[in-house]
């Protein structure tokens, strides 16, 4: 049994009708490295040589390869989750794209992933308002993106109610936000430093 863990989710891809990539996010968690080095026998010599074997998270070549067969074991199929490769998958597929939510491994709740996908298909349904489909995800690519992002973050679930993931994306920043004024001058960070000081000299002399 592997041990808990926050980064559930490997990667989030949306694939056309003949499993090219519209979007694809792959999440890479900090300090998980999931490249390594491998031994094997050098046909020439007999020697064993050292190679670098890379991750799905940063090795092109292997997402497309990955993608192109998980669309082949999706396509036209009346499941909505299967395991493929070590992993939990659940989808959806409509007209001319699918979506997919892939989760870090197998012991991944498997609730928290149908919500997650939930949500995201839902806050892109209600972001775009003609259909979820392949001209419109490309129309409003930048719309969807941040939707994705909203929800998750480094393979971290972090929202996966639709209606929140829909409004964060869709809403014009507020007028308080929009007057934050942040002095990074070296003035003002010289400022801080000594408001910062001061009060530790109070908590100082508070202690004495």
């Amino acid at each position: 049994m592997t041990t808990p863990t926050l980064y559930t989710v490997s990667s989030y891809l949306i694939l056309d009708s003949k499993g090219n990539r519209i979007y694809t996010k792959y999440f890479n968690p900090p300090f998980s490295n999931k490249d390594s080095i491998i031994t094997k026998k050098n046909n020439t010599n007999g020697e064993d040589e050292e190679e670098y074997n890379t991750g799905l998270q940063t090795n092109l070549k292997k997402q497309i390869t990955f993608e192109k067969n998980l669309f082949k074991k999706t396509h036209k199929t009346d499941s909505d989750i299967i395991i493929f490769e070590d992993k939990i998958i659940i989808y959806k597929e409509y007209a001319d794209v699918s979506l997919y939510l892939v989760s870090s491994d197998l012991e991944v709740n498997e609730c928290l992933l149908q919500l997650t996908f939930d949500g995201i298909k839902d806050a892109l349904e209600l972001i775009l308002d003609n259909g979820l489909d392949k001209n419109n995800i490309q129309e409003h690519f930048d719309m969807c993106c941040l939707a994705i992002d909203e929800s998750i973050d480094d393979g971290i679930v972090l929202e996966y109610d639709g209606a929140t993931i829909a409004s964060r994306v869709t809403s014009p920043p507020t007028k308080d936000s929009a007057h934050i004024n942040i002095d990074l001058s070296e003035k003002g960070l010289l400022s801080a430093w000594g408001f910062a000081k001061s009060k530790l000299a109070e908590r100082l002399q508070q202690g004495l």
